[in-house]
């Protein structure tokens, strides 16, 4: 008889209960555990350690062992790394020993109970109201747009607050690896990949479902993060009539960004000569947001720029139509 799951959501929360504070405030972003005895936690982009602390390592594997059986995946010295959910919804990657010899290593992304809009995000400075009103009017003709950006630069929260922008008749269809998107919109459907079982069964990857919502007739196409061979796939689809896709990146400046998608489309099985590729490339993607973290800590649109096409003695022709950060201009 399985377990009724409020009792696995009690349990959890008790379980990780030196962490359970900073899990009920959305000044906290980021929750680190370091071992039993070591606690930091990012607010407003800084880093604070704290005073909380895990009776042992013990108390903190069986939290990680109780969240890898919530979530019904395994958690051992053959299978060392956990990506799961809390009950609320906050993001969790564990890594064990042996992988981690110096004890448990735990990153918590925490659940935002309250979404960011553009609005929230001017009022907060991550961007200008003229960067906002060019991403509103490029989500309004319905741009296919690549939000670009470092770890913890606020790529999906900037991709929410766009999202959220699209029309309520629209069809929204949003693909992740680990549900973190919260679209107010009525009509969206969530998808979230899955990892194969320990024989190696059952796995449903990014672009398994980017491929079958593809048959699912969307407006748009929302992916949380493209990181393989998916990115070649969204590609054709954005080139082949679905427009208004949106999806992130790791890159840090607009046409490193362009530079990613190539990696990662040549990852794929289909086997694209690059330079067609760059032409796909080119006339995919129409507006890139690029995201970047200044030195104290806060984040910023540093860029919103057009992809105008491709030639092979220039490259990407780009035009950058928003340029905030002077820091980030110097490391360019």
């Amino acid at each position: 008889m399985s377990v009724p799951r409020h009792v696995f959501h009690q349990t959890v929360a008790a379980l990780f209960a030196p962490v359970t504070p900073f899990l009920e405030t959305d000044e906290v972003c980021e929750i680190m555990i370091n071992g039993h005895d070591e606690i930091y936690v990012e607010v407003h982009g800084q880093l604070h350690r704290t005073n909380n602390r895990f009776a042992s390592d013990h108390v903190l594997m069986s939290a990680l062992r109780n969240l890898a059986q919530f979530v019904g995946r395994e958690l051992s010295q053959s299978q060392p790394i956990l990506e799961a959910r809390l009950p609320d919804g906050s993001r969790v990657e564990a890594i064990i020993p042996p992988a981690a010899p110096s004890g448990p290593v735990v990153s918590i992304r925490c659940f935002r109970r309250k979404q960011l809009t553009l609005d929230r995000l001017v009022e907060l400075g991550t961007l200008t109201r003229q960067a906002a009103g060019l991403l509103s009017e490029a989500v309004a003709r319905r741009d296919n747009m690549i939000v670009g950006g470092g770890s913890g630069s606020g790529k999906t929260s900037l991709l929410n607050a766009l999202a959220s922008l699209a029309g309520e008749d629209e069809r929204v269809v949003v693909i992740e690896d680990s549900r973190e998107l919260q679209i107010e919109l009525s009509h969206v459907i969530q998808l979230e990949s899955q990892p194969a079982d320990v024989r190696g069964r059952g796995g449903v990857t990014i672009r398994d479902l980017l491929r079958a919502t593809l048959r699912l007739r969307p407006d748009r196409i929302v992916i949380g993060e493209v990181r393989g061979g998916e990115a070649l796939d969204l590609i054709q689809a954005m080139t082949s009539g679905h427009r208004g896709c949106l999806s992130t990146v790791h890159a840090t400046l607009p046409i490193d960004t362009l530079s990613r998608l190539e990696t990662m489309a040549l990852m794929s099985d289909v086997e694209v000569p690059l330079p067609v590729l760059r032409v796909q490339i080119a006339s995919a993607v129409d507006t890139i947001i690029q995201v970047s973290r200044t030195s104290d800590g806060s984040r910023c649109v540093s860029h919103v720029t057009q992809v105008l096409g491709y030639d092979r003695e220039n490259g990407y022709r780009i035009n950058n139509l928003f340029e905030g950060s002077s820091e980030h201009r110097r490391r360019k």
